[in-house]
């Protein structure tokens, strides 16, 4: 049973539960320890596997002012509502002690939640009898069991009519929650609620909400229908109105796209006090309308974008970490890399002029930076927890699935995780070995650079040689060779004599020559020639044949030397540019790297009418190459700004004359689009 009050004097409040009365089925006392956030509770006698153990405690703790503390968790004050006193909205998570994990690979999951690790909880069913205040409004994790004592019959009929409705019904309105505020009471109702197989239960109270709802039908599923809904404010405003039930429903579309059907009742948002946080059935999520002073309400292009991109992360959440049931303090991108990755696909399908924040440019500040570490890192010793947790994992998966595996075999293996690890608990090998089974490609050297090092992707191309085939027939040949010669700049002292006028000793004494003053050391002999035939008729018909195909076809022969300089090892995709102005793309797959890790060199062959003029390394910004000066050959100039200060004071510009005219350098990296926090 939960009751809710709340301390109407704003003292400050202690920080934690208060336990007592742990006692057995029986009635007697166990005997527990409490250290730091956790307890352990020493049983009687030890269980044999399939044995259970039943006990109960009591437990009370204070419910914190959410803006004060920047908690998962609280409650919100308005105190400028109508009603004497104000209102508030409350929002319930992590609000019991809950039991630790016990797994195969570690046993007890000993690991504290200080903060970032947010999960690592085992699945249960729960039966929640929550009293509040009789005008509130209840959301919950579960399904409701008493909608006849809880909700009007209004209420119920318009739920009903809810179910297949175009747009969302609301099933409390915003007069009615208008009313709510002004009105008080002193009754209060129960609300129960029923969750199976869950790994936690959160829930939302308030007289303020306003309630919308729609269905969400799954064909042939064995949940056909969801009640995708919101409770909001009227701070919430239009904003919530027009968008949030319906990214509620999107991100379900998606995600069951890519995973598996969304197997609860109901998709819930709830606009409060925490800026975005996730649990079954249920999400917290922040963004407001802003209020003017004639009564109206508007919100800028930013809020929206943090409404629609929060929203479809955190039901997102549902499908990882809430039912495939990784270890979020452990490997935190296991859920929040995976749902980035999601939330992006997700995003982008609603409006992709959305800067959501999983593209490779959007990670490649953070890659070559001094605070990255491994992905793999636990979850609070990550330095910069959403670029490592967040858009580093969200990033490789979209570059394993669009660049390296293709759509696919990629869709095909990550559905195939998601369908295998459901209501199990995978650890990072079990992603990694599925994608790998599933896709039928060997990834150990994607994963080893992008999870396991804080290597970066900078690949750049250093030379390019323009090679032709010798015919070997020395008149053809030398012909070639003169004309390579006589296109070099001659030397200088040979140029500064004839320039002063000096006469060379064999042009004032041609009666005195040879064959070698006739001829210059590229003119062939009988003894090169001879040679040549000597060399044809060695050879046996199919290589002769071959020998003098080649020699006809006289093909155009590229050699380019690539250097690793990041040191993460990826495909080098290239964009060759000739000079009739075509453009050729090559796709070199990684392996090309696994004997020299640092340089490799690629020869291109090309028609004798494609003559290679420039060469692009990752020319659509695909693999998150850090450094665009390099990918060019030859290079290119690098644009820079020059920005000049006029200062009116010119005693200022005496004293600093470095103000008057500053060059700056722009930016040669490529810039992630600014994206809101959503979490956190």
């Amino acid at each position: 049973m939960a009751e809710l009050r709340r301390n109407q004097f704003y003292t400050d409040n202690e920080i934690g539960y208060t336990i007592s009365d742990v006692v057995g089925a029986n009635g007697e006392p166990l005997e527990y320890i409490i250290s730091g956030a956790q307890m352990r509770l020493d049983l009687p006698v030890a269980l044999e596997s399939g044995e259970s153990f039943e006990y109960s405690l009591n437990y009370a703790y204070n419910i914190l002012e959410e803006n004060a503390v920047a908690a998962r968790s609280g409650y919100e004050h308005f105190p400028d509502d109508v009603r004497k006193g104000g209102n508030d909205i409350f929002l319930l998570a992590q609000w019991f002690p809950r039991v630790a994990s016990y797994s195969d690979y570690e046993a007890w999951h000993n690991k504290e939640f200080l903060g970032r690790g947010e999960f690592t909880l085992e699945f249960g069913n729960y039966d929640v009898n929550i009293t509040v205040p009789y005008d509130h409004i209840v959301a919950s994790t579960g399904e409701l069991q008493n909608p006849d004592e809880a909700l009007t019959s209004v209420q119920r009929q318009r739920l009903k009519k809810a179910e297949d409705a175009k747009r969302p019904v609301f099933i409390v309105t915003a007069g009615e929650a208008l009313a709510n505020e002004r009105d008080g009471t002193n009754k209060s109702k129960t609300w129960n609620f029923k969750a199976e197989n869950v790994r936690d239960f959160a829930w939302a109270s308030s007289r303020k909400f306003m309630w919308d709802a729609k269905g969400h039908h799954q064909k042939d599923s064995e949940q056909p229908l969801v009640m995708a809904m919101s409770y909001y404010p009227k701070e919430g405003g239009d904003l919530w109105k027009k968008y949030s039930t319906e990214s509620v429903i999107h991100a379900m579309d998606v995600y069951s796209r890519f995973t598996f059907d969304y197997p609860y009742p109901v998709s819930i948002s709830v606009n409060g006090p925490v800026g975005g946080m996730e649990y079954p059935m249920i999400t917290f999520n922040g963004p407001r309308t802003n209020w003017h002073e004639d009564g109206s309400r508007t919100y800028p292009l930013s809020e929206k974008r943090f409404l629609l991109g929060v929203v479809i992360h955190e039901v997102g959440h549902n499908y990882f970490p809430m039912i495939v049931n990784s270890d979020e303090r452990q490997w935190t991108w296991m859920d929040e890399g995976l749902n980035s990755f999601l939330d992006g696909i997700a995003g982008r399908e609603w409006d992709p002029k959305i800067p959501w924040g999983v593209e490779p440019n959007d990670v490649i500040n953070y890659m070559k930076s001094d605070v990255q570490v491994p992905v793999m890192t636990q979850s609070d010793s990550v330095l910069k927890l959403g670029p490592n947790a967040y858009t580093k994992p969200a990033v490789a998966l979209n570059i394993l699935r669009e660049t390296i595996l293709g759509r696919e075999l990629f869709d095909f293996a990550f559905k195939e995780y998601s369908e295998r690890w459901m209501n199990k608990r995978p650890t990072p090998a079990d992603f990694f070995r599925t994608m790998e089974e599933a896709s039928g490609v060997d990834l150990d050297w994607f994963w080893q650079g992008w999870f396991y090092t804080t290597d970066h992707v900078d690949i750049s191309v250093d030379k390019v040689y323009k090679l032709r085939l010798d015919t070997l027939d020395p008149d053809v040949d030398f012909k070639r060779r003169r004309q390579e010669n006589a296109d070099k700049p001659g030397s200088i002292f040979d140029q500064r004599n004839r320039t002063e006028g000096k006469k060379l000793w064999v042009d004032l004494n041609k009666d005195v020559s040879d064959f070698y003053d006739r001829n210059d050391h590229f003119t062939a002999t009988n003894k090169e020639r001879n040679k040549y035939r000597q060399m044809l008729e060695d050879l046996d018909p199919r290589e002769r044949a071959a020998f003098e195909r080649a020699v006809k076809e006289d093909k155009n022969y590229y050699v380019l030397n690539f250097s690793n300089v990041g040191g993460l090892v990826m495909p080098i995709i290239l964009d060759l540019n000739f000079k009739n102005g075509k453009t050729e793309t090559h796709y070199i797959p990684a392996e090309i790297w696994r004997r020299s890790p640092s340089k490799v060199s690629k020869m291109i062959i090309t028609d004798k009418g494609q003559e290679l003029v420039s060469v692009e390394v990752d020319p659509r910004w695909e693999t998150a190459d850090v450094d665009v000066e390099n990918n060019n050959y030859p290079r290119l100039i690098i644009p820079t700004r020059i920005e000049a200060f006029k200062k009116k004071d010119k005693a200022e510009d005496k004293k600093h004359p470095e103000n008057r005219d500053i060059m700056h350098d722009s930016k040669t990296e490529r810039e992630a689009p600014k994206k809101k926090v959503r979490k956190k």
